[in-house]
């Protein structure tokens, strides 16, 4: 049996700065139930989705909102496999596909 993953730390093409510090890497944690819940009344899919991608990494939603466009792809591909099949979706939708149009 293989173990599951528990965190998975990103580390940043393009560090950014938020409220005075420099971010060069984000780590997330396996998504709980509640996690779930960090979206709710947000009506649009995108930010419901940055909201999770927040609460699993204990952030704010502003700095995930600063991130680059490459590296918010890049969390959202590697977040995937600690969301669990049903909101692998909402990280589909939250991170843009590299050559999307």
């Amino acid at each position: 049996m293989t173990e599951k993953l528990k965190s998975v730390t990103v580390e940043l093409d393009f560090p950014i700065t938020h409220e005075g510090r420099e971010i060069a890497s984000l780590t997330f944690r396996r998504m709980k139930a509640r996690d779930a819940l960090a979206g709710e009344g947000i009506e649009n899919e995108v930010r419901a989705g940055y909201a999770v991608f927040a609460a699993l990494a204990g952030v704010d939603i502003a700095l995930i909102e600063e991130l680059d466009i490459e590296d918010l792809a890049k969390v959202g591909d590697e977040v995937k496999p600690l969301m669990g099949k049903r909101f692998a979706e909402m990280a589909e939708k939250a991170s843009p596909s590299p050559g999307a149009n």
